[in-house]
């Protein structure tokens, strides 16, 4: 057992031992979300996958969030990511309110999309329509606006 400080997580970012993280699971110990992504930074995808999932399954949030902030990491150094970490994203979903979404945007950001699973290429292509529908409204919104605020300074001056 390493030098490891779970009670307040420092230091955690350079674990490099997945028994190390193993042995912190069985203990109940905090900060497992934070410790699986040194294990992304430092551990082989291999190594650090069943680990990572393991953590989006913890109940505190906070470290969940972290453990798929693992994910995204992981897809990042690697350019893949494992069948259980796609499973992963799935379940927590890949909607805008979802723990996992930055994860997810990692994952399309830098795995190639013919690497993808199905279901992910199918979000990517949903994704990309609802940013588009997101920009027309906000550009007509923009527009109606300046035009009320032109209409009400014509008004103003009488004419």
């Amino acid at each position: 057992m390493s030098g490891w400080d779970w009670e307040t997580g420092e230091g955690l970012l350079g674990i490099d031992d997945p028994a190390d993280w193993d042995a912190a699971f069985e203990r109940g110990e905090k900060h497992l979300g934070t410790a699986a992504i040194g294990l992304a930074f430092n551990c082989s995808l291999e190594e650090a996958s069943p680990r990572i999932v393991r953590a989006t399954r913890l109940p505190d949030v906070a470290q969940r969030g972290f453990a798929f902030t693992a994910v995204g990491t992981a897809a990042r150094l690697h350019g893949r990511l494992t069948p259980e970490l796609y499973a992963a994203l799935r379940a927590e979903g890949p909607g805008r309110r979802s723990v996992a979404v930055n994860a997810v945007a990692d994952t399309l950001t830098f795995v190639p999309f013919g690497d993808l699973p199905p279901w992910l290429k199918r979000w990517k292509v949903v994704s990309k329509v609802l940013d588009k529908l997101e920009n027309w409204r906000l550009v007509a919104a923009y527009a109606i606006d300046d035009a009320r605020r032109a209409l009400r300074r014509r008004c103003s001056r009488g004419g």
